[in-house]
């Protein structure tokens, strides 16, 4: 397969080793491409959820594809997540063509590009990170339970739906705290004279011109490989927005298995969460 050319990619939020990430589309996305410089925007292990002792092979396929890029000339760059955020203690570690760190600022063609992961904006994440956590799962939850939704609607040819995003849409805390991340993140970065702020965190994929008083540029949120399954692509001086298609494949049996760990999981952390 002829893979095509990309000066950078960046995706984030894949949360390898949940049972919402979709490993398999993932793979089939960066098997058709040849980037030059891949950024990994923070949680693409999440490790706050390893435990589960859940990491299939499509997952591991993964890891070991993200590896081999590095071998090809690709340089990747980690970016650290609050979901893999036990590798910040390796953080500014540099081997060959990978690179662990926080943050990183690139020159993209004269202008400056600020990437990192946005959870410092999460209060959540910082003051009560116990209720962070115990989101996790309640969200590993309701993506499990929408799988199942959907693989019955499309069973009767009706389109797929999305829970989370309807949650998030009704709910005004929801939809306020993603603009005050977007306000935020745009603020910071036109301070501090940067014309893109690239950032993941929110799961929402986004490209849009910011514009202050002091200045202006250009928001980039990555999105997700949970719900959105999208990546940000750089060629040629432009930014895109790739979004790639979904695949609904959840047989019952497979749900009624991972329904049952999931149960037992998430009374686990009720009962030894501190």
């Amino acid at each position: 397969m002829k893979k095509r050319k990309v000066e950078i990619c960046v995706i984030s939020d894949v949360h390898l080793g949940t049972y919402g990430c979709h490993a398999s589309e993932l793979l089939d996305y960066l098997d058709s491409i040849k980037p030059k410089i891949l950024i990994l925007n923070g949680d693409i292990i999440d490790i706050w959820q390893f435990r589960k002792s859940y990491f299939p092979k499509s997952h591991l396929k993964v890891v070991k594809k993200l590896i081999s890029f590095t071998s090809k000339g690709t340089k990747v760059y980690y970016i650290t997540g609050n979901h893999d955020e036990m590798l910040r203690k390796f953080s500014d570690t540099h081997m060959g063509n990978f690179s662990l760190i926080d943050k990183l600022v690139l020159n993209l063609d004269g202008k400056k590009a600020w990437f990192f992961h946005g959870d410092v904006f999460d209060s959540s994440v910082h003051s009560a990170k116990w209720i962070a956590k115990l989101g996790g799962y309640g969200y590993d939850y309701l993506i499990l339970l929408n799988r199942l939704i959907n693989w019955c609607l499309i069973k009767l040819g009706k389109e797929p739906y999305s829970l989370s995003k309807k949650i998030k849409g009704s709910v005004k805390k929801a939809v306020k705290f993603i603009s005050d991340f977007e306000t935020t993140a745009t603020e910071i970065a036109i301070e501090n004279n940067y014309d893109f702020v690239c950032c993941g965190h929110i799961h929402e994929p986004k490209m849009i011109h910011q514009t202050t008083k002091k200045g202006s540029t250009l928001y980039l949120n990555s999105g997700d490989w949970i719900e959105n399954l999208t990546a940000l692509e750089y060629n040629k001086k432009r930014w895109k927005l790739y979004h790639h298609k979904k695949i609904e494949k959840v047989s019952e049996e497979e749900y009624f298995e991972l329904e049952t760990k999931l149960s037992g999981q998430l009374l686990d952390s009720l009962l030894f969460s501190k």
